[in-house]
């Protein structure tokens, strides 16, 4: 196997701080589409190599079996994910309960140990444990995070911070100086450059050699060895407020800047706020972003399939929202939908797999199970 991508989406109601911008609709029952994409298969091409050389990890933040369907009714019954070809289920509890939140369940991903909500790349115990990205970052693999939420936020945090809580931010974006990762792309520019110690960790970042920029114009202009991109003070605005094209664009720069190191690349895409979308039992907030992930499913997708030593995963961290769909039509993208609470739940979220030993994620496995084929696979 040679390259890997993996997607997953999560966030406790408990610990999920309300600092988004919800879309305000009159009715957040009902999504109907204007706008529907084609999609092409290219998962079609088998890969018949076992060679994984690079990792695409797409994390759809609290995106369950019905959050998938909404996308697939949403677009007429077509998504990229639907052209997968290997899926399973992923058990998502955390150490210290049934329903995990999103920090615990992304450092689940990131270390392969269960560990308590709110705990960021550390174990039960509050270890520190190194994380998937700084074992890739040793063994000379590029590295790289893209999120439609603040890059501080619990899921990108996880993979490369290690603190006690994910309520601090300041210390998490700290932590960002401490490694070598190649790339990262979201929000929360605030956590670096208006902080309570004075520091201007964005500053520092371009003393280091990395090339700082604010907007996607820019980003795409960047040419540095290494990029920083934080695109809003604080978390992005939803996609019906506006984002654009910021996530499949931002996966597809972020792939095409990562694949030029021979080593290999580990890449992990995170739909932050199909989540959100949940915790506001709002759905059009829920299916709007869930194309958008889909989307750059399709991104991680198209290259693999040239690629053929690229593994591609996408899943959640877990449920939001109890989230059931009561009616709708496929023929013109209208979904009705209910909620059974404004929080997580525990049931298990789906995993989808395509390239070089994408196999080895059909059936029932632990969240954490993740970890150690990718560690493996990778030769880590």
């Amino acid at each position: 196997m040679k390259n890997f991508i993996f997607l997953c989406l999560l966030i406790p109601g408990s610990l999920l701080a309300q600092d988004y911008t919800k879309p305000e609709l009159a009715d957040k029952t009902r999504y109907e589409n204007k706008t529907f994409y084609r999609v092409k298969d290219y998962a079609k091409n088998e890969i018949t190599g076992k060679k994984v050389k690079n990792i695409i990890f797409l994390i759809g933040d609290g995106t369950g079996t019905s959050q998938i369907y909404s996308g697939l009714v949403g677009n007429k019954g077509n998504l990229y994910l639907k052209t997968m070809p290997y899926s399973g289920f992923s058990k998502t509890n955390s150490s210290d309960n049934l329903i995990t939140d999103s920090a615990a369940g992304a450092t689940a991903f990131s270390i392969g140990e269960k560990t308590y909500n709110g705990a960021i790349g550390v174990d039960k115990d509050k270890n520190p444990k190194k994380t998937l990205l700084e074992m890739a970052d040793e063994n000379g693999i590029s590295t790289g995070m893209v999120a439609t939420c603040a890059i501080t936020h619990a899921t990108p945090a996880s993979f490369i911070a290690h603190q006690p809580s994910r309520k601090m931010g300041e210390e998490i974006a700290a932590d960002f100086l401490d490694t070598d990762i190649d790339l990262f792309i979201g929000g929360g520019k605030n956590h670096f450059n208006k902080r309570k110690d004075g520091r201007n960790l964005f500053a520092e970042l371009h003393t280091n050699g990395y090339d700082t920029v604010t907007s996607m114009g820019a980003l795409k202009k960047a040419k540095g060895a290494k990029i920083a991109a934080l695109l809003a003070e604080e978390q992005l605005p939803p996609y019906l407020m506006g984002r654009g094209d910021m996530l499949p664009e931002s996966s597809k720069f972020a792939i095409n800047k990562l694949s030029k190191n021979d080593k290999g690349f580990f890449l992990m895409i995170e739909g932050s706020q199909i989540d959100w979308g949940g915790h506001d039992n709002n759905v059009p907030y829920i299916v709007s972003e869930m194309l958008d992930f889909d989307r750059a499913i399709g991104e991680a997708l198209k290259f693999a399939a040239k690629d053929g030593e690229t593994l591609v995963v996408v899943t959640a961290d877990h449920e939001t929202g109890g989230f059931s769909i009561n009616g709708g039509d496929l023929a013109t993208g209208v979904v009705e939908g209910k909620f059974t609470t404004g929080s997580h739940t525990g049931v298990m979220v789906p995993v989808f797999s395509y390239g070089p030993q994408a196999e080895r994620f059909s059936g029932i496995i632990e969240n954490t199970d993740i970890f150690h084929i990718f560690k493996e696979v990778l030769g880590l």
